[in-house]
């Protein structure tokens, strides 16, 4: 990935993605220690991968750490296994063989602990397993747009005081936006993007709050984009005035 250094601005998020070439990690990171802006844009898209990640994240059920604890009460401790005659040990011996058998316990409670798991876990496989590839294609659907050789950014603010970012590659004829500080939307109503095809405003995907989402339609022929406050479901088109209507990086 060749850039020159008018545009270390635009390698916020490839760094943030540990998507950046060896020789050019060092300069930008130099790069850092002098530009607050670059910082904060890391920072947001840091935020935002672990967000993603740990959107498949779940609890297990309240009702797992009482099966755990009642299967250990019942699991009974096996003798150590010695064909010879062990002369007595000191005290320091002892103490260290009782603490053996609690690091036994302890493993084979979390023996019973990861076989109920295991036991949940498959009953609910498939939703997740699903969710997880999802999250994994957006994932990789937005790395390959940040990490594109010809990937541009543009910095914005909503009217509503939020940060706005948008990342555009025209070889992958994408655009990722990425939104910091965007307050809750009223219940009823969602945030909805737009891109701008010769004055014509055409939907192009939701963001629910902050985060980062990959721009639905063909970033490459559009103008601008656009972000607005439509009806839960989406819109076919605005009907609100735009919270930002910013230009897409050339």
């Amino acid at each position: 990935m060749n850039r020159h250094r008018s545009d270390s601005h635009a390698l916020t998020a490839a760094y943030a993605l540990n998507a950046l070439d060896p020789g050019e990690r060092e300069p930008f990171t130099d790069h850092l220690s002098r530009c607050e802006d670059c910082r904060l844009e890391v920072a947001e898209f840091q935020a935002t991968a672990a967000r993603l990640a740990a959107a498949v994240a779940r609890q297990p059920p309240a009702a797992m750490k009482q099966r755990t604890l009642a299967a250990v009460d019942g699991v009974r401790q096996l003798p150590p296994r010695s064909s010879t005659t062990l002369s007595p040990v000191p005290l320091r011996g002892t103490l260290r063989r009782k603490a053996g058998r609690f690091a036994v316990a302890a493993s084979v409670a979390a023996a019973a602990l990861f076989a109920g798991l295991a036991a949940w876990q498959s009953q609910e496989s498939r939703h997740y397993e699903q969710q997880a590839r999802q999250i994994e294609q957006r994932l990789d659907d937005v790395s390959t747009v940040l990490a594109a050789p010809d990937a541009r950014a543009a910095h914005g603010r909503t009217s509503n005081g939020a940060s706005a970012t948008v990342v555009s590659s025209a070889l992958r004829n994408k655009a990722v936006f990425t939104a910091g500080g965007l307050p809750a939307p009223v219940p009823g109503t969602t945030y909805q993007l737009w891109l701008d095809h010769d004055g014509t405003m055409r939907p192009a995907g939701f963001i629910q709050q902050d985060g980062t989402v990959l721009v639905d339609g063909d970033a490459a022929d559009a103008a601008a984009i656009g972000l607005t406050v439509e009806p839960a479901g989406g819109s076919t088109q605005p009907t609100t005035a735009p919270l930002l209507l910013m230009d897409l990086p050339a």
